[in-house]
């Protein structure tokens, strides 16, 4: 999951939870708690997103050193 879904999960999450009032006429499904859960998922999403952002790559330093034909990696 990455940053933009975990933030469209925040959003839709918050939306739900804050800006919608409904009656109690619903059985089984309560709009708030789905709203709750949705905002706790973009939330750890977003956490390890970030956190194994830079084991795929992101940013750092890197150089590349293309002397003789290889190819080497530093960081």
């Amino acid at each position: 999951m990455g940053i933009g879904t975990s933030l469209f999960l925040f959003a839709v999450g918050a939306i739900l939870r804050f800006a919608i009032t409904i009656n109690n006429n619903t059985s089984g499904i309560d709009i708030h708690m789905v709203g709750t859960i949705l905002m706790i998922v973009g939330v750890v999403g977003a956490l390890f997103s970030m956190i194994f952002w830079s084991s795929w790559g992101g940013f750092g330093n890197r150089t590349e050193d293309r002397r003789g034909g290889d190819v080497v990696v530093e960081r």
